[in-house]
């Protein structure tokens, strides 16, 4: 029977510091502006929600009024061709979640027992998962201050000649440097999958994420930018990962006669009906990131002056789509730390998410990465958190979140 690897705080030691509390008790709050009228926003804003605005009802009636409800239809390859376009690439692959669509992708290598793959620390846990399912090793390399992403001065220095592949993780929707990367994987001859999942419409120097490695790999998860429900995507321009990716994505087919199988593949399929909604998710990214961005501006103007709160940053080179909005908070300017923060906006009806939780601090690889630190990273996960992000979020509720972040401090 598996077992569950336990890791008490005191295994830690320090490394035990930068763990989050357990996710505050968000109470419902309606506060009075008098007695005629009540605030004019929701009880509770959350964290995140899908936007479903477009064609989503049409397209998955459609595709039920038609009985093309299961993995073949024509939302699929129209979703497939529409998302590869906008994301810069020839190629994209459907298929059940974006954890997938990374194993997908990692899976065309054919990695060895002992080959490596350098990924970020500071990352979702489905990005080092990915590399273990293939029974790779991930290397893990620190993130950066400026952007939050993987400190590419350390990725050279992680190579080894078992090294196979790099995955860089776009975090919270700002690209990474690809022409750097890029630069160090031609000089090594390794290949590059992006961990896009929370990047999409992102542009790295005016191209679109998706299209700037040998492959991409998406998520379409409820609380993205666009949504199947459950879904997600690998996009290439590589003709021989497509196919691949395509024939391992159901149960590796052979062409030749169906019950007729040269690899193991896997059931990673995406149905009609999620495909239809991504469809009519698709049609409506550009407009999706526009509102991101307009909302991220909004937030940071209001936050500015406010002393102790971080708020996400954007290179100069980068349309950062803000996926999720992601603040630092400075215990001594601001005057608590953040979990006090965090269950102060809880009580006042305001769901907010923690930054990751390194894969070194992690009970399922900890052993593994036994000794190893990566300050930046630590400190970005002992220090920031997620306000509410939809696509939807109006700027009276923006104003609501920063005016109790404002009143929370004053009160301190």
């Amino acid at each position: 029977m598996l077992k569950p690897r336990e890791l008490s705080l005191d295994e830690m030691g320090d490394l035990a510091d930068i763990i989050p509390g357990p996710d505050p008790e968000l109470k419902a709050t309606i506060r009075a502006i008098s007695q005629f009228e009540a605030d004019v926003t929701r009880p509770i804003i959350p964290v995140c929600e899908p936007t479903l605005t477009g064609n989503e009802l049409k397209y998955i009636t459609q595709a039920v009024e038609t009985n093309w409800i299961s993995s073949a239809g024509s939302f699929i390859r129209e979703f497939e061709r529409k998302f590869a376009d906008l994301s810069g690439a020839r190629y994209g692959v459907a298929c059940a979640n974006g954890t997938v669509a990374l194993h997908l992708a990692l899976a065309t290598l054919g990695l060895e027992p002992g080959d490596e793959v350098i990924i970020p620390t500071f990352t979702m846990i489905a990005t080092a998962n990915a590399v273990t399912y293939c029974g790779g090793r991930p290397v893990l390399a620190d993130a950066e201050p400026c952007t939050w992403n993987m400190d590419l001065n350390q990725v050279e220095d992680r190579i080894t000649p078992r090294t196979r592949a790099i995955v860089p993780v776009h975090t919270y929707g700002h690209p990474v440097d690809m022409d750097a990367l890029r630069q160090i994987a031609d000089r090594h001859g390794l290949l590059v999958f992006e961990d896009a999942a929370e990047a999409h419409g992102a542009r790295y120097k005016g191209r679109p994420v998706g299209s700037l490695g040998d492959a991409a790999c998406f998520s379409f998860y409820g609380n993205k930018i666009i949504t199947t429900g459950e879904g997600g995507m690998v996009t290439t321009n590589n003709e021989q990962i497509a196919r691949l990716a395509w024939n391992l994505r159901d149960h590796a087919f052979s062409h030749e006669r169906h019950f007729w199988h040269k690899f193991i593949g896997f059931n990673y399929r995406m149905t009609n009906m999620q495909a239809a909604i991504g469809l009519a998710q698709t049609e409506q990214l550009e407009k999706f990131v526009q509102m991101r961005r307009a909302n991220a501006a909004y937030y940071s103007a209001l936050l500015a002056t406010v002393p102790g709160i971080t708020t996400p940053p954007e290179a100069d080179w980068a349309m950062n789509v803000y996926w999720m909005y992601g603040i630092l908070v400075d215990e001594k300017a601001y005057g608590m730390n953040r979990d006090q923060l965090r269950r102060a906006l809880a009580e006042r009806g305001i769901e907010t998410r923690t930054f990751f939780i390194p894969m070194h601090c992690q009970p399922v690889y900890f052993d593994q990465y036994r000794g190893q630190r990566f300050p930046v990273a630590e400190d970005l996960c002992r220090r920031g958190f997620y306000l509410p992000s939809a696509s939807s979020l109006t700027r009276a509720e923006i104003e609501r979140v920063v005016r109790t972040i404002r009143e929370v401090r004053a009160r301190a």
